[in-house]
């Protein structure tokens, strides 16, 4: 008998022949039984707990194939700029100096998710505007993309940054026409005061707890986390799980902040290759960054951008150096990954997976581009040809739609090509980037479908695909590009009882109103982690 039967649902099953049934039985931590009411119905027992879906739509688990899970976190320890809707320089600056008055002498004082665009000021605070905040703590502000901040002369002088510092390779540190830093850090020169910004453990494992909170109310299961702080975040984060604190299931990448691939090195080094864990921990690929950020925007581009003639962004590696990191992670048996949003970025990254692959040949690889930003047509034929995995983000769509049409102009059409993706048969898993953009999987879907900002401009609508494949990144795909497709990502007896129910029918919804939908119950391991008020009530 099963401890746990779903009956009258819509449930997608995800499985090979798209199959859409009424119910599933979940016994321990395992799908039992999936099938009609009748059939499932012979699962019930004395003890079965039965939950009528009444119609609605039960899933797979969701899965986020990139995001930061610590840096979403800890963020919720300082100051949100998105969660307060702070549109001014003084609100920043008000909430900033509330943050410090609770802060020890000494200690940073930390704001996330800015965005010049959004203040009525439309610029960054200053240097001497952040020191007006405190004298006494290190105070650092990341802008939303997670590749530039702004820091006071205290925050300088921590990371050793002087007027004397070079602009590190991939990066810039902002000077005025006199030669004087105004706080301002570009791309690597911003990776290293990020590091420098570092949480104690004790924090990291609160950021944790809070952030898997708001996954699995969101009906997230499993994500792959794109890597935060290094060797710091990695033991946090199996300490979590180890304690039970953090509940969705993590595949994580061991990450390369900037140029320094130190702790990839060590890592491989030590023997450690992709796969090595568990259900609920796994080391994932070897990722390096090889370009900027698509909204600030600093991708590296093969033409100029539209908005800025003469600026293509800024590459992190030659490739020559990326050959050689990634190459030897790939010979040692390493998935391997890199963050390239822009298309001359895609580009090298491509021509460095042809490279390993040619010396040191493997079969199911699945070497993954993290973004795959702007993905022209020859590009996409190159990854279809070479069986690789990438992780578009169509919840950028959806916040950042408007960015992508002033600075790329006809080439937006071509950013996050998810219709592209299936048409050339490549497996792309969805991921949201959290926190640069919201977590939710139900915008991701939603921004996949429809292809419109939030003011309902129309970023390259031929790229939109159905309802159906947008689920399946978010799911089976998501599961494949961390080789677990056999344990989890479809609703099929046997695979681990990670699921989801959401408040309506989810094929049958106007397309419009997808991102509408709230998670009402999820599922992990076989145990109820999230149910919503009426859930609860029921």
């Amino acid at each position: 008998m099963a401890d746990t039967v779903f009956l009258n649902g819509q449930v997608i099953t995800v499985d090979r022949y798209g199959r859409v049934v009424e119910a599933v039985a979940v016994s321990g931590n395992r799908i039992s039984a999936v099938g009609t009411n009748e059939e499932v119905s012979k699962y019930i027992g004395p003890l079965t707990r039965v939950i009528d879906l009444e119609g609605k739509s039960l899933l797979p688990g969701f899965i986020d194939s990139h995001l930061h899970i610590t840096i979403y976190g800890t963020n919720k320890l300082g100051v949100d700029c998105k969660a307060r809707g702070i549109d001014s320089i003084e609100d920043l600056l008000e909430a900033l100096r509330e943050q410090a008055s609770r802060t020890p002498e000494g200690k940073w004082v930390r704001a996330c998710g800015f965005d010049e665009n959004r203040m009525r000021e439309k610029r960054f605070p200053t240097r001497q505007e952040l020191d007006s905040v405190s004298e006494k703590h290190p105070v650092f502000v990341m802008r939303t993309c997670a590749h530039h901040s702004i820091v006071n002369t205290e925050a300088l002088g921590r990371a050793g940054f002087d007027e004397h510092t070079p602009d590190p390779q991939g990066g810039r540190l902002d000077r005025d026409e006199q030669g004087v830093l105004t706080g301002l850090l570009v791309e690597t020169a911003h990776m290293q005061m990020f590091e420098a910004a570092a949480f104690s453990e004790e924090e990291y494992r609160e950021g944790l707890r809070l952030a898997s909170a708001d996954f699995v109310a969101a009906g997230i299961t499993s994500v792959h986390d794109a890597g935060g702080y290094g060797p710091d975040n990695l033991r946090a984060m199996q300490k979590a799980v180890q304690a039970g604190d953090v509940k969705v299931r993590i595949y994580a990448m061991i990450c390369a902040l900037n140029q320094s691939d130190a702790f990839v090195r060590k890592v491989i080094d030590a023997g450690i290759v992709t796969g090595l864990g568990d259900e609920r921990f796994r080391i994932g690929p070897a990722k390096v960054f090889v370009d900027g950020a698509s909204i600030a925007p600093t991708m590296a581009m093969r033409e100029p951008f539209a908005s800025r003639p003469g600026d293509s962004g800024i590459l992190y590696y030659s490739r020559d150096e990326l050959n050689r990191i990634l190459g030897e992670a790939h010979e040692k048996g390493f998935q391997i990954t890199a963050h390239a949003q822009g298309d001359r970025a895609i580009e090298l990254l491509l021509a460095c997976f042809e490279e390993a692959l040619e010396k040191h040949p493997r079969h199911n690889h699945r070497h993954r581009i993290e973004h795959a930003g702007v993905s022209a047509p020859d590009l996409v034929q190159r990854m279809a040809k070479l069986d690789v995995i990438p992780t578009p983000n169509p919840a950028f769509l959806y916040e950042y739609g408007e960015s992508y049409l002033k600075n790329l102009g006809e080439r937006s059409a071509y950013m996050y090509p998810v219709g592209d993706f299936f048409r050339n048969g490549i497996i792309a898993a969805g991921a949201s980037d959290c926190p640069v953009t919201g977590y939710s999987p139900l915008v991701g879907i939603h921004a996949a479908v429809n292809r419109k900002s939030r003011n309902g401009a129309t970023v390259g609508e031929q790229q939109a695909v159905s309802v159906m494949d947008a689920i399946k990144m978010f799911t089976i795909h998501g599961a494949y590009a961390s080789f677990e497709e056999g344990l989890k990502g479809s609703i099929e007896a046997g695979k681990l009882a990670d699921l989801v129910v959401v408040n309506g029918r989810m094929l049958d919804v106007p397309k419009e109103a997808i991102k509408d939908l709230q998670v009402s119950l999820t599922m992990i391991d076989g145990e109820v982690v999230y149910a919503s008020q009426e859930a609860m009530a029921k």
